[in-house]
């Protein structure tokens, strides 16, 4: 199965966004659940991908507010319930899983009063039969702190490999939690700048990538999460096309069995 982030940078009704999507040959998206894309219906568009024959793969929670998970304050009550209320739209809408960042630009430290709370989320997600992803960004500590002191089944790891490669180069974020994959953010660039390019237009070796990821065993899709800020003069349908024939080299190569690889020790 190939996915991709339902938003791609294009002006375009969103109806126009899951067609071009659908017509190019993905089989399911993955969707941004907030409004600040313009997107007031945004609850809406389960209905609209399905009846166009794609799959829901996930959502991806805003992140604006996520540094008050970590403070005890208003504030960080009034996120850990916005977070609750997510578990209950994946339930109501059928969708299985939801990521998450844990940070955004400066964040205060981690805390108990953080890691509680993402406990008692993971409690709800346990009882409604939801996955919580949590994804790599630049400030890994706060990735180890929550995986290593959360042992559910509906915790796991979201893989964003443009991230690790212009973030965290030298930690083997696939090796450290591969066996606790739930979703990809698959993209590429230069190596210094979150790009969100095509795989295979930027520094990323996908053909190791791709193996290291199948050898965790992970079953899910080969989900890209790109843009289309660097591919300004394709028309949607074009960069999509691409996009498509990208995503699907890349599942060929996460199921190779050939391939063999010497895996670090934690």
């Amino acid at each position: 199965m190939v996915t991709i982030f339902a938003w791609f940078g294009y002006d375009l009704p969103k109806t126009e966004y899951f067609k071009t999507i659908k017509q190019a040959g993905f089989d399911g998206v993955s969707l941004w659940w907030a409004d600040d894309l313009g997107d007031g219906d945004y609850r809406s568009n389960p209905e609209l991908v399905r009846k166009l024959g794609l799959h829901v793969e996930n959502i991806h929670a805003p992140f604006d507010k996520v540094n008050n998970l970590w403070l005890d304050n208003l504030d960080g009550s009034g996120f850990m319930d916005y977070l609750l209320g997510l578990v209950d739209d994946c339930s109501q809408y059928d969708i299985p899983a939801m990521v998450l960042h844990l940070t955004d630009g400066n964040p205060p430290p981690y805390s108990e009063i953080g890691l509680d709370r993402i406990k008692r989320l993971i409690d709800k997600a346990e009882n409604r039969n939801i996955n919580v992803a949590f994804e790599n960004l630049s400030r890994i500590e706060y990735l180890e702190y929550v995986l290593s002191n959360v042992d559910s089944p509906r915790a796991g790891f979201c893989y964003d490999s443009g991230h690790h490669i212009c973030h965290t180069p030298d930690t083997d974020l696939i090796s450290r939690y591969g066996s606790r994959l739930m979703a990809l953010h698959l993209h590429d660039n230069d190596g210094m700048q979150d790009q969100h390019k095509l795989p295979f237009d930027g520094t990323i070796n996908w053909a190791d990538t791709m193996g290291r990821i199948g050898l965790t065993g992970y079953k899910g899709a080969a989900a890209l999460e790109v843009n289309s800020i660097n591919y300004s003069t394709l028309p949607p349908e074009q960069f999509m096309r691409m996009a498509c024939e990208r995503a699907k080299k890349l599942e060929t190569m996460m199921k190779q069995k050939d391939i063999t690889l010497i895996l670090p020790e934690y």
